[in-house]
């Protein structure tokens, strides 16, 4: 929930920008940016008024440069003209978002991007666009390692290639997507792929696995309508495995089902299927019975249905009415011309050669729909193996730079396993750790004669957290090293503990004092801030870019970043945040950054409690800089920081 203020503030804005008589302007940063995008994705406000707020925002990126949060805005924007039906308008802003996130090399956007456009052609039959789409969506995603999605963007190709009769091809893909799909999390996607993959085998003809892997889909889902559309699907494939038996107790235990009736477009096909499997099965039917799931088809407009009707209608009048057999064959006929469904037509083709043999327009027009769909399936599963192999080989090349990296690494790793390395080893951790301590008490002494008492204060502070790490963390491992040796434990193993040793004693280093403050200060600590986040955390950081860093000095430089990467741990560890903002903003005499998630926030009175938060504020008021701290439980998490130049 945003705040009285915020939303009157956010009012004012719309005000001043809709009115010609009001002369002020405002001068909006990406701080205020930020709070229209969050205000935007209230839910318990018009998704028309979230609108109007987007578009408020949406205006202003273009006098802001190109950032995370512009393209935050540019996403928002899109999916509320999705949830609002307005497809077109959605395909245009993700389209303008994949341009925009290319240019600011953005994976997370692009990603997204190239999804919603692949869902977008899709639904539009322009199928080739949509296999492209998803394919470059699950690369990114791959990259991102977010496994769900990846599997999402492989279901996608998937379906893809199964319309276009690629079963095998579809197949393979299915097989891909199913590795990727946490079986708590995505058991709606599981089972769909299931359901998939039994399709792409009931039309290779191998009924077998086909009802195998309908079982399984069943088995995985916990949605009523997708239930029973696998279920009827089983029943048909019984049906074309001539199990006419199985096929009719099935279809009667679905209808059976009073939730059924409701989705008629489902009851009609489980009860044509039924009337229709009863046929086969030898059963006395009258033509009402077929009739009856037209009527309900025709009421629906349910045209692929019709397809389904009139050709079991046809089937049923082929040995007792070959007239009205045709003219049903005939309709058919024009559904699939109607719907672009040439292999409809080419089966409905199929029976009326055997009705009307002699008939050679019938005949002529079959071969060439034959041919043309034998050239369209070839061309597709070419252009569908092109890309998978275009995605292989690009695979095979990271895999083989990584072979040779560690090919490397495990070169020189054993050119430094020699058999005196524990003893030089084990001299050279003491001395780094005695270094440091004896290199630190230096500094410290230094800075109490030179600093103020607050400067003081702060780096005891430090000193204290340094002390209690070293001994908490390190203190054991020297000890357990030196038992290790007394004992006379392998060589190997003890060289393996001097080696996570030396690493623990180099990361710690360089966490005390290697900050880069030099020409790629910005770009050092905006790539340490993205790593420390959690996978799952998307992180925002705007206007670091512009700043003019060569005006602060060194000492100033580490603190900041220390102070960053504090707020950073502390929200991964804490506030269990699915989004974090960093805002940094150049004024006359000082530097502002503003900090914000949207995690479960803390009492107030908390953070005095907070010895992290604590040594924090201590460190920036040792540069002669302030931090604010604000939160609530339930409402995030926020800081704000000034800093002289």
């Amino acid at each position: 929930m945003i705040s009285r203020f915020i939303l009157l503030y956010i009012v004012s804005i719309l005000i001043a920008c809709n009115s010609n008589k009001q002369k002020q302007v405002f001068q909006i940063d990406n701080k205020n940016l930020y709070k229209l995008l969050i205000a935007s994705k209230n839910r318990n406000i018009d998704l028309n008024q979230r609108l109007q707020l987007i578009d408020s925002g949406f205006t202003l990126i273009s006098k802001l440069p190109l950032d995370s949060i512009s393209l935050a805005v540019i996403a928002a924007k899109s999916s509320l003209h999705y949830k609002l039906n307005q497809k077109d308008s959605s395909f245009l802003y993700d389209s303008y978002l994949l341009k925009k996130a290319k240019a600011f090399s953005n994976i997370h956007y692009s990603a997204n991007a190239h999804f919603n456009i692949a869902l977008y052609f899709k639904k539009q039959g322009v199928y080739d666009s949509a296999f492209y789409h998803y394919n470059q969506s699950k690369n990114f995603f791959f990259t991102l390692k977010r496994n769900s999605k990846v599997g999402k963007g492989f279901l996608g190709m998937a379906l893809i290639q199964q319309n276009k009769n690629d079963f095998f091809g579809s197949k393979e893909t299915i097989v891909e997507a199913l590795q990727y799909f946490n079986s708590k999390k995505d058991a709606k996607y599981i089972s769909s792929s299931y359901s998939t993959l039994a399709t792409n085998h009931r039309k290779l003809l191998n009924y077998s696995d086909a009802i195998k892997y309908y079982v399984k889909a069943i088995e995985n889902t916990n949605f009523k309508t997708d239930k029973f559309i696998y279920q009827n699907n089983l029943a048909a494939t019984y049906i074309d495995n001539k199990q006419y038996n199985a096929a009719i107790l099935k279809l009667k235990s679905i209808l059976s089902d009073s939730v059924l009736i409701s989705n008629k477009k489902e009851y009609a096909r489980v009860l044509d299927n039924l009337v229709y499997a009863r046929w086969l099965n030898g059963e006395a039917i009258q033509i009402k019975e077929f009739l009856e799931p037209l009527k309900i088809r025709k009421q629906s407009n349910d045209l692929r249905g019709k397809i389904a009707s009139y050709t079991h209608l046809g089937e049923f009048y082929s040995k007792t009415n070959s007239v009205r057999a045709s003219s049903y064959f005939d309709s058919v006929i024009q559904v699939s011309k109607r719907l672009k469904i040439p292999r409809a037509e080419k089966d409905a083709l199929s029976f009326l050669m055997k009705l009307e043999p002699k008939d050679v327009k019938i005949r002529d027009r079959y071969v060439f729909l034959q041919d043309s769909l034998y050239r369209q399936e070839l061309k597709v599963k070419t252009q569908f193996a092109k890309y998978k192999y275009d995605d292989t080989v690009t695979r095979e090349a990271n895999l083989r730079l990584e072979k040779e990296n560690a090919e490397k690494a495990l070169e020189v790793s054993e050119q430094q396993n020699q058999k005196t390395l524990y003893l030089g080893g084990f001299l050279f951790a003491v001395t780094a750790f005695g270094l440091s301590l004896f290199g630190f008490n230096e500094r410290t002494k230094k800075l109490r004669q030179k600093s103020k008492t607050e400067k003081l204060e702060a780096i005891l502070n430090t000193e204290a957290e340094f002390s209690l790490k070293l001994h908490d963390d390190h203190g054991g491992k020297i000890n357990q090293i030196m038992l290790m040796l007394q004992r006379g434990v392998k060589k190997s193993i003890i060289l393996d503990a001097l080696g996570a040793f030396y690493e623990d004693l180099r990361n710690l280093s360089r966490e005390l004092n290697e900050v880069d403050t030099g020409p790629d200060f910005w770009k050092i600590l905006k790539a340490t801030l993205e790593y420390m986040k959690p996978l799952e955390v998307e992180l925002i950081i705007s206007g670091g870019k512009e700043m003019e860093w060569f005006r602060l000095d060194h000492q100033t430089k580490t603190i900041l970043s220390k102070v960053l990467q504090e707020l950073i741990i502390n929200m991964g560890k804490h506030s269990k945040a699915s989004q974090a903002v960093v805002l940094f903003k150049d004024q006359q005499d000082k530097i502002q950054v503003y900090y914000e998630d949207n995690g479960i926030g803390a009492p107030k009175d908390s953070l005095n409690r907070k010895n992290g938060l604590r040594n924090t504020e201590k460190r920036i008021k040792a540069i002669n800089g302030s931090i604010t701290f604000d939160t609530e439980e339930g409402k995030g998490f926020r800081a704000e920081i000034y800093i002289p130049k």
